[in-house]
């Protein structure tokens, strides 16, 4: 069953290639959504699968690249099914 996710990300997730790399996580996984810089310094994801190849996404951004340095993940289920097709980046 596919369900959506709103993840934020904080910590030092800008300027480092961390959307580039949490698309390419995406890519593996077979999650579809997008990605994108928030002015706060965060980086929200929408991100769309089935439970278990969500949580193995979630699990390979936690440690993000070795640009970046995640210091905390909020994950909120939402209630509605977007049908994205691909994974953006959102500029």
């Amino acid at each position: 069953m596919v369900q959506q996710l709103r993840i934020i990300v904080s910590g030092k997730v800008q300027g480092v290639g961390f959307r580039y790399f949490t698309q390419m996580k995406a890519n593996t996984y077979g999650i579809t959504g997008w990605v994108r810089n928030l002015p706060n310094g965060n980086v929200e994801i929408i991100a769309e699968g089935n439970k278990e190849d969500l949580v193995l996404f979630l699990n390979s951004i936690k440690d993000g690249n070795p640009f970046s340095r995640v210091s905390r993940i909020e994950t909120a289920e939402t209630n509605e099914i977007s049908g994205f097709t691909s994974f953006t980046i959102k500029y």
